[in-house]
């Protein structure tokens, strides 16, 4: 260990192939244990669990390659940082800490989570942010920079969901295409939280029991700071984020399958 910095090779020197998953993750919770502030993982190739249940709080876990599925699972403290792209599942039932991906992350993001912040400067897959949910000061936060498919928010219960549809290039940005920024069934089933979509948002696009509101001043100051964390994360300037309103996406109504079940039917 060198100044709190702790380096390790994901790849098996003597195979030549990834090292297994529980054993990568043994090294990386050995390391945060015996005091290492920054861990450095390299040639990550698909191991799973990285970052599993750690509540180091002032660990950064900076990760270059491709995690596997569940990164960051049930976490609750530390700030992972991924120089590439993740599966799915990242942030899944995560508590508190922060995941910032200089890539794509897919389906799945922010799955059951109750608390911390995730951002992804690229695009996204299905069911992002499907059973987030809030309790008292927890509040999940879920940001892409690019476009996502169907399901976004589906079942939401809580948090914030924002999609901001750009193609974030290195050394240049420009807005998706209106039809790629996010597609049908947006939030299906939300009892809670609010999802921002930067751009106009038709009503076709609303899944079952979630309807489109006005954004006020308060969804404003709600934002901004959020989005500031964004541009200060992946280098966009705040004035083409804000160069585009948001469309601001709730749920109708505490039970959006109350009218869906006929007690008479059974």
């Amino acid at each position: 260990m060198e100044n709190g910095t702790v380096k390790i090779d994901a790849l098996d020197n003597e195979s030549g192939k990834p090292l297994r998953y529980w054993v990568l993750n043994d090294l990386i919770h050995k390391a945060a244990d015996g005091g290492a502030k920054h861990i450095v993982v390299e040639n990550v190739l698909g191991q799973r669990f990285i970052g599993a249940c750690m509540e180091h709080k002032d660990l950064l876990l900076e990760i270059h390659g491709t995690p596997g599925n569940d990164l960051g699972v049930f976490m609750s403290g530390p700030r992972i940082e991924v120089f590439g792209n993740c599966e799915d599942q990242i942030g899944n039932t995560m508590d508190h800490g922060e995941i910032v991906v200089h890539g794509n992350a897919w389906d799945v993001t922010g799955l059951a989570a109750r608390g911390g912040k995730i951002f992804v400067r690229g695009n996204g897959g299905y069911r992002i942010g499907i059973h987030m949910k809030a309790y008292r000061e927890a509040k999940p936060v879920v940001v892409y920079g690019g476009g996502v498919k169907e399901f976004f928010g589906e079942y939401m219960a809580g948090g914030t969901l924002v999609a901001l549809g750009m193609r974030i290039g290195n050394g240049s940005i420009k807005d998706l295409p209106p039809e790629e920024v996010v597609r049908g069934s947006i939030g299906c089933g939300m009892h809670g939280g609010a999802i921002y979509i930067r751009g106009e948002v038709s009503e076709h696009q609303l899944g079952v029991g979630a309807s489109i509101r006005p954004f006020t001043e308060e969804d404003s100051r709600l934002l901004k700071p959020i989005l500031e964390e964004f541009s200060k994360r992946f280098g966009v300037p705040m004035e083409t984020i804000e160069s585009r309103g948001f469309t601001k996406i709730m749920p109708a109504s505490s039970r959006p399958f109350g009218a869906y079940y006929n007690p008479r039917s059974v």
